[in-house]
């Protein structure tokens, strides 16, 4: 999240049991003790003709050649200049010629194709994404593939998914379209995925619940709906906190 880059081979990750507590990123990464992981990223090459398109919480989106940040420093490289109380909180490869989704924490949202932003240096700042609202803020970004639906999901556990093709693309820098009719009962956005309906959804709240969920139950509806209950809440107050897809889960038949 402080805009540093960091490059890791596989097999040189300790290897742990599915039960293992893990290891501190601290212990295999030189990064400080404030410092979050945004994204984690798997390559084999740093080819000239792939990118990486990166979004912060203040809605500025900046795209680099993977080429530029093919690094063996050990303490990493800057690959994005922060301005002061921002954070990267979105990274995504992609192949130059992707149409990227912006979305906020109030329910708006911006559709752009990448090439509306050029290639920049490490050290550069980047450009205005989305235009924000005051108290407004970024809560996610994706690669907006045609075919697909875009996956929301409010803190209160609410939750919809839409075609990808009601999002209009449009110029980057404006406010955007709505995303989500955010309401009292709903609460604001937690983040979102663009699925294909054959994943697995999995959220986590404060109070440390843990639901899964299959992607095809959720409904499909349009931009601005209120979307469908996902997970119910056991304690006054809890919320949902975090969201994250994962391979659908086999069942298998019992005898």
């Amino acid at each position: 999240n402080k805009g540093r880059v960091h490059r890791k081979k596989g097999y040189q990750i300790p290897e742990a049991g599915r039960t293992a507590r893990g290891t501190n990123l601290v212990n295999v990464l030189p990064i400080e003790q404030d410092e979050k992981v945004t994204a984690m990223i798997h390559l084999r090459e740093f080819p000239e003709d792939r990118y990486l398109v990166m979004v912060t919480r203040s809605g500025t989106v900046k795209r680099i050649q993977l080429s530029s940040i093919y690094t063996a420093r050990k303490a990493g490289i800057r690959c994005i200049t922060l301005d002061e109380g921002d954070e990267l909180i979105c990274v995504r490869e992609t192949d130059g010629d992707q149409a990227i989704l912006i979305v906020t924490h109030d329910g708006m949202a911006i559709c752009f194709r990448e090439t509306d932003v050029r290639p920049m240096g490490r050290t550069a700042v980047g450009v205005r994404g989305i235009r924000l609202r005051e108290g407004d803020y970024v809560v996610g970004a994706a690669k907006a593939v045609p075919g697909k639906t875009v996956l929301s999901i409010t803190e209160r556990g609410y939750g919809k998914r839409t075609a990808v093709e009601e999002y209009r693309i449009t110029a980057r820098g404006g406010l955007g379209i709505r995303n989500y009719m955010v309401t009292e009962k709903t609460g604001p956005i937690v983040g979102i995925k663009v699925v294909d309906g054959t994943e697995d959804l999995l959220l986590v709240t404060e109070a440390g619940i843990l639901i899964r969920t299959a992607v095809e139950n959720i409904r499909i509806a349009g931009r601005a709906t209120q979307g469908v209950i996902v997970m119910r809440f056991k304690e006054e107050g809890d919320r949902v906190i975090s969201m994250a897809l994962t391979d659908r889960e086999q069942e298998t038949e019992k005898e």
